[in-house]
């Protein structure tokens, strides 16, 4: 095994992490679904399959370095928000959260001297970046329009998101 005990339990709570952050991002996507938002909710639904994507990452390095691959049990997301600037905050918030769970991985990965994981954290950093940026963007749209023009955050949206329709199979 490439990576120790330490760094694949880690590892594997990372996994959790980001599935669990997929299902926020459902449960988001569904919400503003709801609200007949549908540029929102197809937004929400990218973001918790690039939550799967990051979650499949952590389980093929598992796999690659000979770590076992233990997929931890998920706490229920949050269904019910007050507003649209809600939702947004509350997936800024997890965004965050993750950037400091990747940041925890890097620096076990450090105090190892595990340069095989650092090597692979480092796109997990970069992502971190671009998604937290995004998040506090789509934020600050959000409340520029105001909840009574989020037709303003739909078009916007709409012109910066690939073609895609707001279901869940996009």
């Amino acid at each position: 095994m490439l990576i120790s005990k330490k760094m694949n339990t880690a590892l594997n709570r990372q996994i959790g992490n980001e599935y669990g952050a997929m299902l926020q991002y459902v449960a988001i996507a569904s919400w503003f679904s709801n609200e007949g938002l549908d540029e929102l909710a197809a937004h929400f639904y990218r973001q918790a399959d690039e939550e799967q994507t990051h979650a499949m990452r952590f389980v093929k390095y598992l796999n690659e370095t000979g770590g076992k691959v233990v997929i931890p049990d998920l706490p229920s997301p949050r269904n019910t928000f007050k507003s649209a600037r809600d939702a947004v905050r509350h997936a800024l918030d997890q965004e965050r959260k993750v950037t400091g769970q990747i940041n925890d991985l890097v620096d076990l990965a450090i105090q190892e001297s595990d340069h095989i994981t650092r090597n692979t954290l480092n796109w997990f950093v970069d992502e971190q970046l671009e998604e937290v940026a995004s998040m506090d963007n789509l934020l600050k749209v959000i409340e520029r329009a105001g909840e009574q023009n989020l037709l303003y955050a739909e078009d916007y949206l709409a012109r910066r998101a690939p073609a895609a329709s707001a279901s869940p199979e996009a």
